[in-house]
């Protein structure tokens, strides 16, 4: 990954600039960012997988390493402290020799009581252990306004971020061809699940959230994560959300696919596929994401009634809230270094909130600019709950015939990764080799 080397050079320096001004401007001699510690299992003598502080990993691509603290001061080159214990017990990490490490000046230390003398008094903590700044005699630990200023400059992506969120999508589209031809061979989701771990060389513990690998009615509900070790007496969906990581940064893909080819099915999911591409060509800097999402549901009404799944105006299917029922999560979210990355809701750096409007679900309000990543995931489900809740107005609209057509196949989800350019996006998932 020596291609990195210049790219990684730049974006540390663009973080440097941004941070010393930020440091300046809130009055903060300097950073602390602590990776984090594994967690320890209650009444077990094992942790919890270990998931790093994303504030550190924005500045170092270590993300299985506790106990590793990055010391940022301005005007200087950041300082990494190590932390490289002896162990017999497991497989101590070597020190770092990779392209990002000239950009940072490397301490290894072995004990945990050398921080006191390591770690410089006064610094802002930023990370999720207060109870450990205490002891170290830091200053504030995470002061929002702070935060709130770094959070708003990570949407903005730099060319390092984006080569490391195509490489991540790369990663998860190999596994995303492993799933469907393991689908297709009517294998189970236990199974399914397997084939994309492999191909995209990924652990269980590796990827950036739980994979959904969902068949037949499973698909509509939203999170389903209880994998069945037994295939179906008979396969007719298969919905998959499920991503990949590379140097803390996230890709989250999902596709559906018809086990037959050429049914009704097939024809709704290559439908909703026209309408994301639709609504994808709408991006651009200036719009707010809450007006494509509105306009999503204006789109998911026009297929309600294409497949006479309701009847009805597509004004009518919005304000009686039945657009909610099939499509009742938001439209996408910011990517980055969290798979539901930051800021979504600032209008910003001072953390101005933008609340969604009334009754709508939306992880991001923002309005767009070019170097943002977001992902564009609209959905049509059948969800018994959700259309049992709506008024007899709306009942009365429904075409239950069809509905109960569709209900063995759950639903539908389509979600790709984009960055906004100055004109268009960059499809991040889409630029990569579907092909089987």
């Amino acid at each position: 990954m020596e291609r990195l080397a210049p790219l990684y050079a730049q974006h540390i320096h663009t973080l440097r600039q941004r941070t010393d001004r930020l440091l300046v401007q809130h009055q903060c001699p300097g950073l602390v960012i602590d990776s984090g510690q594994a967690l320890p299992i209650f009444l077990d003598d094992l942790d919890y997988p270990f998931k790093v502080n994303p504030h550190f990993k924005h500045w170092v691509p270590l993300v299985d390493t506790p106990h590793c603290f990055l010391i940022v001061k301005p005007g200087e080159k950041p300082t990494l402290l190590f932390y490289r214990p002896v162990d017999f017990w497991h497989k101590v990490p070597p020190v770092p020799n990779a392209f990002w490490t000239e950009q940072v000046e490397l301490v290894v230390y072995e004990r945990l009581e050398q921080l006191a003398e390591l770690i410089p008094a006064g610094y802002s903590y930023i990370g999720a252990h207060p109870e450990r700044a205490a002891a170290l005699s830091v200053g504030e630990t995470n002061p929002k306004g702070l935060i709130d200023a770094l959070h708003f400059g990570r949407s903005i992506k730099s060319d390092y971020e984006i080569a490391c969120l195509r490489e991540a999508n790369r990663l998860a589209t190999l596994g995303h061809v492993a799933a469907k031809q393991a689908f297709l061979a009517g294998e189970s989701e236990f199974a399914i699940q397997q084939a994309y771990l492999s191909a995209s060389l990924h652990g269980e513990n590796d990827v950036p959230y739980g994979n959904i690998v969902a068949l037949n009615e499973h698909a509509a509900i939203l999170h389903y994560t209880q994998l069945g070790r037994r295939a179906p007496a008979q396969s007719r969906s298969f919905l998959i959300d499920a991503g990949a990581g590379f140097h803390g940064y996230a890709a989250d893909i999902t596709r559906t696919y018809a086990f037959e080819p050429n049914g009704g099915f097939a024809e709704l999911v290559a439908a909703m596929d026209q309408q994301q591409q639709a609504i994808k060509a709408q991006i651009r800097p200036g719009i707010r994401y809450t007006e494509l999402h509105l306009q999503m549901h204006q789109r998911v009404a026009e297929l309600l009634l294409q497949f006479r799944l309701a009847q009805g105006s597509v004004e009518a299917l919005i304000a009686s809230g039945i657009t909610q029922a099939f499509f009742p999560h938001g439209l996408g979210h910011p990517i980055g270094l969290q798979v539901h990355d930051v800021a979504g809701f600032m209008d910003d750096e001072s953390g101005t909130h933008v609340a969604p409007p009334a009754g709508v679900t939306l992880r991001c309000t923002r309005m767009l600019e070019a170097g943002m990543v977001l992902t564009i995931e609209p959905g049509l489900y059948v969800i018994d709950s959700l259309l049992k809740a709506l008024p007899a107005s709306a009942q009365a609209m429904l075409l239950p015939e069809q509905i109960d057509w569709l209900r063995p196949y759950g639903g539908i989800r389509i979600e790709d990764g984009v960055v906004v350019l100055a004109e268009g996006i960059d499809d991040l998932t889409r630029c990569q080799r579907w092909d089987d």
